[in-house]
């Protein structure tokens, strides 16, 4: 039998979680110390900043700082990923899912 109890926790945990994530972020970096990209992205895959070093903005090389750009913002999203994956494990250990439906 269904528990509407448990799936009120279980929706209050979530919102919890989405609310968690929205405030941890991760940086995917690619380039070197002088050419680099830099992106910032919560844990909820949104897009909180983007840096691009002086030098590859004064390089004028096009092509390179949009490498650059798909390689941080990838990294970042694998990271945000990561970590999204982290809490929902955390919560299904924690016992989640357990006791939603009755035996």
């Amino acid at each position: 039998m269904f528990d509407i109890k448990k799936a009120m926790e279980m929706k209050k945990q979530m919102e919890e979680i989405q609310k968690r994530l929205d405030n941890i972020t991760v940086e995917g970096v690619s380039g070197d110390g002088k050419f680099q990209v830099v992106v910032t992205i919560t844990a909820n895959k949104k897009v909180k900043s983007v840096h691009i070093s002086d030098e590859l903005m004064a390089s004028g090389d096009k092509e390179h700082l949009e490498d650059l750009l798909v390689i941080a913002m990838e990294r970042g999203l694998d990271k945000a990923t990561q970590v999204s994956e982290a809490e929902a494990r955390n919560v299904a250990l924690s016992g989640g899912l357990n006791g939603l439906f009755g035996s």
